[in-house]
């Protein structure tokens, strides 16, 4: 019994340094690369602020009672989470079956959830450093509160959390970078571009006002809101169960294809 329980803490101790180095991995990868994984993005949104918001923001009237310039921010700082968080993990997944790197984590004695937990890491960070790089990149330009912390950073992890694991099964399930630029192009920007990013939904006419309903992301979008500005066009219990259902959803769609060894295994 006390050799078994050793051998059981032996394979614990294990399978923890493992899922610490792939985590290293991925986020020393992030980081190394940062002139390709983050300064882009960042530079992007900040385009956005200085051409809609600045140049823009003096003829578009308040919305909800904020600034235009203000109102945008949110919605860029979201936009730069989820694409981020989507993009590393797709990106690192497919990499690492094309290149055969995947089979020696996958051989390891770690668990499902140590796997994904250990590639989930690095699109987190990735995710995590662009939000900030835009927040802190915004407040050259303009002056805007952060009206609750607690609401602003559940929105913003759980947005990386969801696209992340999105990435990952999207990594696991294609067959060629198209398919994760087909997913990345032609369905998350469009649906983060008309999940009121740039404009208030109260403002479109039916069927389009109905439609943006439908759209997971606008409700991220108004959680990030709501926490960063203290307003925003939905209720804060539906935006908020919304988001973090999408999370929820996400990491288990992750987990079930890990643990089948999708694209793994054979």
């Amino acid at each position: 019994m006390t050799a078994r329980a050793a051998h059981g803490g032996e394979l614990r101790r294990v399978q923890w340094r493992g899922m610490g180095a792939l985590a290293e991995r991925e986020t020393l990868r992030v980081l190394r690369l940062w002139k390709q994984t983050l300064i882009p993005q960042i530079l992007v949104a900040v385009l956005f602020i200085v051409v809609f918001g600045i140049a823009l923001g003096e003829r578009i009237n308040d919305i909800d009672g904020v600034p235009y310039e203000q109102f945008i921010v949110p919605g860029l700082v979201l936009m730069g989470v989820a694409t981020a968080a989507f993009a590393n993990n797709g990106t690192s997944i497919y990499q690492a079956r094309s290149d055969g790197f995947i089979e020696d984590p996958v051989s390891s004695p770690m668990t499902p959830g140590q796997l994904l937990s250990g590639y989930l890491s690095g699109g987190v960070l990735r995710s995590a450093l662009i939000g900030a790089g835009i927040l802190l990149a915004a407040r050259v330009f303009v002056a805007f509160p952060i009206e609750n912390v607690a609401i602003t950073l559940a929105a913003l992890t759980a947005a990386a959390l969801a696209f992340a694991s999105l990435g990952t099964v999207v990594g696991l399930y294609a067959r060629g970078w198209e398919h994760q630029n087909f997913v990345g192009n032609i369905l998350i920007q469009p649906l983060v571009f008309l999940g009121g990013v740039f404009y208030s939904v109260d403002d479109l006419s039916e069927p389009w006002r109905t439609l943006t309903q439908f759209d997971p992301i606008y409700y991220l979008v108004a959680t990030t809101r709501k926490g960063m500005l203290g307003s925003s066009g939905v209720a804060l219990g539906l935006s908020m169960g919304i988001t973090l259902g999408l999370a929820a959803l996400m990491l288990a769609w992750a987990y079930v294809s890990v643990r089948r060894g999708v694209g793994i295994r054979t």
